[in-house]
Order: structure tokens, then C-alpha cells, then sequence
């Protein structure tokens, strides 16, 4: 069944980014065995920080979808792979908070609920937050 033929719309991690995380691991291992000349701190830090990065990517894997939205209310991630619903009347509000840190601008979707917010940058939606901001408050009915 097509998700855009139920009402819903999906926004995922992009496909690649799992396996530039899992890359990255690899190459942070290499680079301990290469440099840790015998210190065992160097080899254990960088198999720490690769675990790390594979356990990110894994989260990645368990659930791509981070944010999906249909007529009846938002379905966000929550914790490490599960996922949250959130009826309209739960929702406060959806905006982007755009900032500009060394000379690099970002933006984040905020999705408000007065007892929760919950944020997603780019990586998690593969698209601009501010064209997300639009869509969802296209759906979302008015009060």
C-alpha cells in the first residue's frame, strides 16, 4: 500500500547515512591498530568511540523513519528505535529554530507538545525542517 494514498507522509534518515556511520568505525579501528604504537588507551579509545558510531548507525537501521504525519497526528521517534504518537490536540506547535554558529547557518524542526519537544535536523528528515514545517501545518486541521 502506498503511504502518499493513505494520507500519510514518511521523513527518514537518508539511506546512505548508516553506512557512512558504519565506515567510520571501521576507519577509527584501523587508525587505532595504525597509531596506538603500543598504547593500549589509544587502541581502546578509538574501538570506544567506533562503538559508539555503530551503535548510532544501528538506531539508524532499527528506525529509519523519524518523523511520519497522516490527518490524524504525528508519529515521532522516541527513545532509542521506538516510536511515539501524537494526536493534533497534543500538539502545541511546529516551527524551525534557524541558527548561524561560525559563519555556518543550520536549521531544526521543533515539534512542541507543552510536555515534550522533540527535534529533527536534516539527517533525520533528508529535507530542508523548513519545508517539513510547511507540510505538516498544511495537515494539521485547524483550531
Amino acid at each position: 500500500m502506498d503511504p502518499e494514498s493513505s494520507g500519510r507522509r514518511e521523513w527518514r534518515v537518508p539511506a546512505a547515512l548508516p553506512a557512512v556511520k558504519a565506515g567510520g568505525a571501521v576507519a577509527l579501528v584501523a587508525l587505532g591498530l595504525l597509531l596506538a604504537d603500543g598504547d593500549p588507551v589509544r587502541l581502546v579509545l578509538a574501538g570506544v568511540v567506533a562503538a559508539a558510531l555503530l551503535v548510532w548507525a544501528a538506531r539508524d537501521v532499527l528506525a529509519p523513519v523519524r518523523l511520519a504525519v497522516d490527518p490524524d497526528g504525528l508519529t515521532v521517534v522516541h527513545g532509542f528505535a521506538g516510536h511515539r504518537r501524537l494526536p493534533w490536540s497534543q500538539v502545541e506547535a511546529v516551527s524551525v529554530d534557524r541558527r548561524t554558529r561560525l559563519g555556518l547557518a543550520s536549521a531544526v524542526l521543533e515539534v512542541d507538545t507543552g510536555e515534550s519537544l522533540h527535534l529533527f535536523g536534516r539527517y533525520d528528515l533528508d529535507a530542508d525542517p523548513a519545508e517539513v514545517a510547511e507540510e505538516l501545518n498544511a495537515v494539521r486541521p485547524a483550531p
